[in-house]
């Protein structure tokens, strides 16, 4: 049986969906709270938690031979990007888990102190790299499925906001692209016990993402070219009245600041190891929007 958490998010879906048109036994980690009925309709074992109780961690653990962990953080990297993965960890050695999957970050090995989830990854990272399990470490650079809200806008209006550095290069790797390395790593043996980074298979620039969407849409774009400084104001403001979204922010003005790119070298890699073409950004996109 797979755990698989983060089960209701973008990447978790679809590793689901790909799990049961395998027939494999799932057991979901959601939240009351989140939109499971597809899971459910799909014939996952529907585990309702809080990844922030340890005792909810180890109930869902028991019996299951597979681990993936696909959540995200909730601004919360302390508690869920952090605690919640090492007690993952700790419950996948109590139980025999034999391959323990782990969706960290492009850059988590880069040291960037004003990142929080950044920094939880790359300690989950440590911890699992040395517990003994075997396992498949993940860095993704962004999610093709977290562009299209600003596709589906840059449809109604044209408009494209681009903060801070329109020549930082970036790797979009394709969502579903990348649920099929997550459901592969537990099989393919070139990816056991190694660290991948994912991205998709062309280095972009940030500004050619709204003329991607401007080729889909044949429509010229409108872009707002924002600074970085107006991230770093609306830091300076949440420091006075909440402290947790400034440290979230910090990592969101890390996403912005720099560059995530993947190099020819890890593509072909990647592409080698598990034994197909990346799907580019523009082919991900006009599946999704039916264009």
């Amino acid at each position: 049986m797979f755990l698989v958490t983060g089960a209701t998010g973008d990447i978790g879906r679809r590793v689901v969906r790909l799990l049961r048109e395998q027939e494999q036994s799932i057991r979901a980690f959601v939240r009351l709270t989140s939109r499971y009925g597809e899971l459910e309709h799909r014939g996952a074992d529907i585990f309702i938690g809080d990844l922030r109780r340890e005792k909810d961690i180890e109930k869902a653990c028991r019996g299951v031979q597979y681990i993936i962990s696909a959540h995200g953080s909730d601004s919360d990297a302390l508690n869920l990007d952090y605690r919640a993965n090492i007690e993952l960890i700790d419950q996948a050695q109590a139980n025999g888990v034999q391959h323990f999957v782990f969706i960290s970050v492009l850059g988590a090995d880069r040291g960037y102190e004003d990142a929080p989830v950044f920094k939880a990854k790359r300690e989950v990272e440590r911890y699992l790299a040395t517990s003994g399990i075997n396992y498949t470490i993940l860095r993704p650079a962004g999610l093709a499925s977290n562009l299209l809200p600003l596709a589906e806008r840059f449809r109604e209006t044209g408009l494209y906001l681009l903060i801070g550095d329109p020549k930082n290069r970036t790797s979009i790797v394709s969502t579903d692209d990348l649920a099929r390395i997550v459901v592969d790593s537990v099989k393919v043996p070139g990816a056991r016990n190694q660290i991948f980074s994912v991205g998709g298979p062309e280095i972009l620039l940030r500004e050619d993402i709204p003329q991607i969407f401007s080729h889909i849409f044949n429509q010229q774009p409108i872009v707002v070219n924002s600074p970085l400084l107006a991230v770093d104001g609306l830091r300076g403001i949440l420091g006075l009245i909440n402290p947790e979204a400034q440290q979230a922010l910090g990592t969101f003005r890390t996403l912005l600041s720099n560059e995530f790119f993947c190099r020819k070298d890890e593509i072909a890699k990647l592409e080698q190891t598990f034994n197909f073409s990346l799907e580019n950004l523009e082919s991900f996109l006009r599946r999704y929007l039916a264009v």
